[in-house]
């Protein structure tokens, strides 16, 4: 067993998944908005913070993907990576620059950061990160995702990942075919398809080591606007056809995004995968507002409650732990 592979067991093993917490200053700033919270350096630590000390770091969560800025905070004596090891949970950082207009086809985006990664990887490393992520993005329409945007981000995902290997740290692989539009899950399925494949012969060309990966895909899913839309049961078989005939054995887990489902949706569908789940891959999570916005919403009502918050965060990632064994039930999802 490699060390890469033991990193990766450790984040996923045990019902835990990861807590994505790399919302960019950008993106923090609309979500606390969105809940009459000012968005600035020390609130969205404190909110951050309330996650990190949480019980449930100890049983649900093995792994947190950072944001630049976090990664560098400090809370009271300890640094955020100090802290978040304290729990048990391993620190990881974001390390993409975002999605930028793809020349040639410029309805879609590439995913930039390439440029000083080496060096940026080095750093991260030094200030507790042991793992990474970089995040594709794929747009469903007639046309798209073009053969261009396919190979373009597939490309990028395998450079990066080479590096970040390179740099004793495992990457997070996240190839997102988006949910936007009126599509069925039957052409997200098939466009879902395309991608992974050529991710992985991208990934198999720039010689990375299968087992020391972390896949976060979508799941199989309509389209926000399409009319018609398949059960939890469907979206479970076509997710698990999909990676089945997609992802190489190699590849020790899978720890899907919400990409835009609920708290209760992200939930339900993981569970529904793993109760059918028959690969050997681990199937968990790695969400972020389908983790966070409950606990979000309760502690913009009085940003002091810190138990509060925790309370209803641990809710959720119990339940979201729960589901990566295949125990949830909805009756749970009532909290005392």
């Amino acid at each position: 067993m490699s060390e890469l592979n033991k990193i990766v067991l450790k984040i996923l093993s045990s019902g835990k998944g990861i807590l994505a917490a790399d919302e960019s200053t950008g993106t923090m700033t609309k979500r606390l908005e969105a809940v009459k919270v000012k968005s600035n350096v020390e609130n969205r630590l404190n909110f951050r913070n309330a996650l990190f000390t949480s019980e449930s770091m100890k049983t649900c969560i093995g792994g947190v993907i950072l944001y630049d800025e976090t990664i560098k905070q400090s809370s009271g004596s300890k640094t955020i990576p100090e802290l978040i090891a304290e729990s048990g949970a391993i620190s990881g950082i974001k390390v993409d620059t975002g999605a930028k207009t793809l020349a040639g086809s410029p309805n879609e985006k590439i995913t930039e950061g390439l440029d000083g990664l080496r060096e940026r990887l080095k750093e991260y490393y030094k200030l507790g990160a042991r793992f990474t992520k970089w995040r594709g993005v794929y747009s469903i329409s007639d046309k798209y995702p073009s053969k261009l945007s396919i190979h373009s981000n597939g490309h990028a995902l395998a450079r990066y990942a080479a590096l970040v290997q390179e740099s004793g740290m495992v990457p997070i692989v996240e190839p997102e075919v988006l949910m936007d539009g009126n599509h069925s899950a039957k052409i997200c399925y098939e466009k879902t398809s395309e991608v992974l494949k050529k991710c992985f012969e991208e990934l198999i060309i720039n010689k990375i080591d299968l087992t020391g990966i972390i896949l976060k895909p979508n799941m199989i899913l309509d389209g926000t606007k399409a009319i018609k839309k398949i059960n939890s049961e469907q979206v479970a078989e076509l997710t698990l056809k999909c990676l089945k005939e997609s992802v190489p054995q190699e590849v020790p887990g899978i720890a899907f995004l919400s990409g835009g489902q609920s708290e209760v949706e992200a939930t339900e569908n993981l569970n529904l995968i793993n109760k059918v789940n028959n690969t050997k891959f681990i199937m968990t999570y790695s969400y972020g507002r389908a983790l966070q916005q409950s606990a979000l919403k309760h502690w913009s009502k009085d940003i002091k409650d810190i138990s509060g918050t925790q309370k209803v965060f641990n809710h959720r990632a119990n339940l979201c732990s729960l589901a990566a064994r295949g125990r949830w039930s909805k009756d749970l999802e009532i909290q005392s």
